[in-house]
């Protein structure tokens, strides 16, 4: 069944999430890309992003698949803060986004790929069957130098909007883990966006 969609971009992170709107479906009011460094660690939702990682890591994320709900985006558009904070959303529906001033999949932290969930012209996208993961499921992020990633999932949870878990999803790990984010919940038509987010808790694995 096809869905309503949100045409404006992210307004904020969600993946995709926003502030208030991930502009499609991604990350959204109070979800910001991960914490990056100690002083940002425990942000809350009005801050309006992490500090860049440096900018010395040479490998990037380029693709996704999950097979269990038949997700394969290659490669993946990377995305950037905009100006207010908010995490940019992926520009093709068919595509998911890695936040690319966050950890490298397979790094030590929560790297973080947002996806939209449907678009009104086109029905499904990227990331429409997001909330039907279940825990134990392979998530595998190709990286540019050639190398994989594998992630299982460890729980799926939906969020509203306005009440977005931000440490939760965003602060510093000790071991390397993944986040899928997307719209969800409730279709408001007067805002023109989802009231929830689908988000994904993942761990690599050894």
């Amino acid at each position: 069944m096809r869905r309503p969609h949100a045409v404006s971009r992210w307004l904020v992170l969600g993946l995709l999430v926003l502030i208030p709107g991930l502009s499609a479906c991604g990350a959204d009011q109070g979800a910001q890309p991960a914490p990056t460094s100690a002083t940002s660690a425990g942000a809350s939702p009005s801050v309006t992003g992490p500090a860049p990682l440096p900018t010395t890591e040479l490998v990037s994320a380029v693709s996704v698949e999950i097979p269990s709900i038949g997700v394969r985006s290659d490669p993946l558009e990377q995305l950037s803060l905009l100006p207010d904070g908010s995490l940019g959303a992926p520009v093709d529906y068919a595509r998911a986004g890695w936040f690319a001033s966050g950890p490298v999949p397979g790094q030590t932290g929560p790297a973080v790929i947002a996806g939209h969930i449907d678009s009104a012209a086109d029905g499904p996208a990227i990331f429409f069957r997001l909330r039907d993961l279940v825990p134990g499921a392979e998530v595998t992020v190709g990286l540019s130098d050639g190398s994989a990633v594998t992630f299982r999932v460890d729980r799926v949870i939906s969020a509203p909007k306005d009440a977005f878990p931000t440490d939760e999803v965003y602060a510093p790990t000790p071991d390397s883990q993944l986040r899928l984010i997307t719209c969800g919940g409730s279709f408001n038509p007067v805002a023109g966006s989802y009231l929830d987010n689908t988000i994904v808790f993942a761990t690599a694995i050894p």
